[in-house]
């Protein structure tokens, strides 16, 4: 199974339908019922998520009624949806908001995330801005662009190396435990610059379109990143988890670091993590 330029089209018609349909005429809008905690006042669920969720699932299982679709929102209700999500001939793996939290709060920093997985391998991932109504593609072996709104495409590139002092980046450490937490909060003073969007839909954008170096992800949902890993590496860069191993559609832990290249990488895990 392979994917063409016209149905990476088709799919990316479509994140952008469920964000005209269901997200945007509630951004801003939500009521006092619209959102949910899951497991923690930062960790939220909106009538935009679900209703984003059911769209793009309904069309996927109309168009492709032998994959497997694994949403965010459905795994929050049944875990198990993830099981054979590393063997399945062909699959797709959704983020209807990723930045929920932004949204709820009316922040316009938030997006809408797919990956295409065959065979245990992310071959697609699409990342769709619905305010500024644009798309970042990637594709196994093609390159990572940016699709504007008038039509136009942008070729993207990760940022050139540069020392840890020079790099600008994130370091998701409210998702680890002590000692790992004060210590990578410490050492994230080494580089020049933080950014902090609570979005890894816009994190991979920044790192992909080169105006950011890299990110540490501790809590590892393929919603959250399958898509955004696939963008970063065809766009040059190099992420691995934070053992050095590959990073799979089926892993959902063992943390990520993101880099522009091996040598930063190697930077990275030696300075972020010294004692």
């Amino acid at each position: 199974m392979t994917f063409d330029d016209q149905s990476i089209d088709w799919l990316a018609g479509l994140l952008a339908d469920a964000a005209t349909a269901e997200i945007m005429p509630r951004f801003r809008r939500l009521g006092e019922g619209d959102i949910r905690q899951k497991t923690s006042a930062a960790d939220l669920v909106t009538e935009a998520d679900v209703n984003a969720e059911r769209l793009i699932t309904a069309r996927l299982r109309e168009r492709y009624p032998d994959a497997t679709v694994v949403g965010e929102e459905a795994c929050s209700d049944n875990p198990a949806l993830l099981d054979g999500l590393g063997d399945a001939e062909l699959a797709f793996v959704i983020d209807p908001v990723d930045g929920t939290f932004n949204f709820a709060s009316g922040l316009p920093l938030f997006g809408v995330m797919l990956a295409v997985v065959v065979k245990g391998e992310t071959v697609a991932g699409i990342i769709h801005d619905p305010v500024g109504k644009d798309w970042l593609i990637g594709a196994r072996g093609a390159g990572s662009h940016i699709r504007h709104a008038h039509g136009a495409l942008e070729k993207v590139h990760v940022a050139a190396p540069v020392p840890l002092s020079q790099m600008t980046g994130a370091v998701s450490w409210q998702f680890l435990e002590e000692p790992e937490r004060s210590r990578l909060a410490r050492n994230h003073t080494k580089a020049l610059s933080q950014i902090a969007y609570r979005c890894a839909a816009h994190e991979y954008r920044l790192l992909a379109s080169g105006h950011a170096h890299f990110v540490v992800y501790n809590k590892l949902m393929p919603w959250d990143h399958l898509a955004g890993a696939l963008i970063h590496q065809e766009a040059g860069g190099h992420a691995a988890r934070i053992d050095g191993s590959a990073y799979l559609p089926s892993h959902v832990d063992g943390g990520l670091l993101v880099a522009p290249d091996k040598e930063s990488w190697d930077e990275l895990r030696r300075e972020l993590w010294a004692e």
